[in-house]
């Protein structure tokens, strides 16, 4: 199956300092990565990266999550995504997991970038389960989104090492080092039509 979406328009969903977020809007800025960001959303107001956004001049919206439910939530979400034409979502710290009714709604045009060399480490502080482990080698995986946990086909993959006497802390910089690199090429490849999916596997023209 060729992935092949019908614009550059992207979106970001961020809850934090949006780190990824800045690394992508740094990309477009520098000519580096050819997208158009055409909505940064939060679900939280206090969101770094939703200040970040507005200081660039982005469009922004923020939807609060509290006392909806997950599926109520995403619909709410998917109609401000579909007002703004976005033809592919790039999520960046977006602290939710997404219902059926989103995932539906972008089938395989939702991205995300996540800590470890998955299938290794799926959810939550995958950072600690590496060291918890004793791995000699973790890294950081963008993929699409499918309704499983962090299970959906693999675009890119970079290994970072394992040192002795890594902390929590010090791995994860060194992964968000690569994450910062690794995401916005991913995003290049897959607007530019050139990822195609066969079984399960992400296959990358040229």
């Amino acid at each position: 199956m060729k992935i092949e979406p019908t614009s550059r328009r992207i979106a970001v969903l961020l809850s934090g300092r949006g780190s990824n977020f800045q690394a992508i809007a740094n990309q477009i800025d520098q000519g580096m990565l050819n997208a158009d960001i055409a909505l940064v959303l939060s679900n939280k107001e206090s969101a770094a990266g939703l200040e970040e956004a507005r200081r660039l001049g982005l469009k922004t919206a923020y939807l609060p999550s509290a006392g909806l439910k997950r599926e109520e939530y995403d619909r709410k979400a998917v109609a401000l995504l579909e007002e703004n034409d976005v033809a592919l979502v790039c999520l960046a710290g977006f602290m939710r997991i997404l219902s059926p009714v989103f995932v539906k709604a972008f089938p395989l045009r939702i991205l995300n970038i996540h800590p470890s060399l998955l299938p290794a480490f799926p959810g939550l502080e995958a950072q600690r389960q590496a060291l918890e482990h004793g791995v000699k080698f973790s890294g950081c995986t963008v993929h699409f989104v499918d309704e499983s946990l962090d299970g959906g086909p693999i675009v890119r993959q970079v290994i970072v090492p394992v040192l002795d006497g890594d902390t929590v802390e010090d791995l994860s910089d060194r992964i968000l080092w690569q994450e910062h690199r690794t995401y916005s090429e991913a995003i290049g490849e897959v607007l530019d039509g050139r990822c195609e999916i066969r079984d399960r596997r992400v296959v990358i023209d040229g």
